[in-house]
């Protein structure tokens, strides 16, 4: 899998004010790494994922997938939001069986592979609830599964456990490293919190403010899995807080 960003530069027009949002953000994605983006808010971190996942047009540059250049849409890129999105009339195992009905798979296969993954995040006893039902948690984890139960090259997560209670949120980290290590997924992964990159990433991209400039990327080299409280943890920690109270 390649992921490429090259000079990616997106501006609004807004009452006649033009507002540049992303400046000149040009990025190498490895195969298989888990890479978080943060930045102050305001930096175009949602706008850049969207941008990424084909939702939105970039003002000029281009995103290339698998030497494929991104002009909408596509399988081989999954988006996961912050709001739940899982459709409410439908079931559980329905909900994850939505992209594989539109992938036009046989219908056996098509079940074999949602409840292979409904596995993977531990709800195959809530196969035949409904969302309502559902707590958070347990919401987010069937939209990583309807994500990559598709087999997409990238997962896009747009703060995907920022509504969630932080002990909720510190059992879904660990949850999400589990599957990435089953599955081996390129992920970026946007968040506000410098604790969740840490503890995630293996490189963390912090954006400038006002207008979204990559301003450092950091490689995390602690061991996983990993202490929260580790040294190194904490070193990084300091870094990455250091160049957002700069920004601000």
């Amino acid at each position: 899998m390649s992921l490429t960003l090259k000079e990616i530069t997106k501006r609004f027009t807004r009452r006649g004010v033009e507002l540049t949002v992303l400046e000149d953000i040009s990025l190498e994605v490895e195969d298989e790494e888990f890479l978080c983006i943060l930045g102050p808010s305001g930096c175009g971190k949602t706008t850049l994922l969207r941008i990424i996942a084909g939702l939105e047009v970039a003002t000029s540059g281009t995103v290339r997938v698998n030497e494929k250049e991104v002009s909408g849409p596509t399988p081989e890129l999954a988006m996961i939001f912050q709001e739940y999105s899982l459709f409410p009339w439908r079931t559980v195992i329905e909900n994850i069986l939505f992209g594989l009905e539109c992938r036009g798979l046989p219908q056996a296969e098509q079940m074999d592979q949602a409840k292979k993954y409904l596995d993977l995040v531990g709800l195959t006893e809530f196969a035949g609830s409904y969302p309502y039902e559902l707590s958070g948690g347990m919401r987010q984890r069937v939209a990583v599964a309807r994500a990559i139960a598709v087999n997409p090259s990238v997962l896009l997560m747009d703060e995907p456990f920022g509504a969630l209670d932080a002990q909720t949120r510190n059992m879904l980290q660990k949850e999400l490293l589990e599957i990435w290590q089953k599955t081996r997924k390129t992920i970026l992964f946007v968040t506000h919190s410098v604790d969740e990159a840490v503890f995630l990433a293996d490189r963390i991209v912090v954006l400038s403010r006002n207008p979204g400039r990559i301003r450092q990327i950091i490689d995390v080299t602690a061991d996983r899995p990993r202490d929260r409280t580790c040294n190194e943890c904490a070193l990084i920690r300091r870094e990455v807080l250091s160049l957002i109270e700069e920004e601000h």
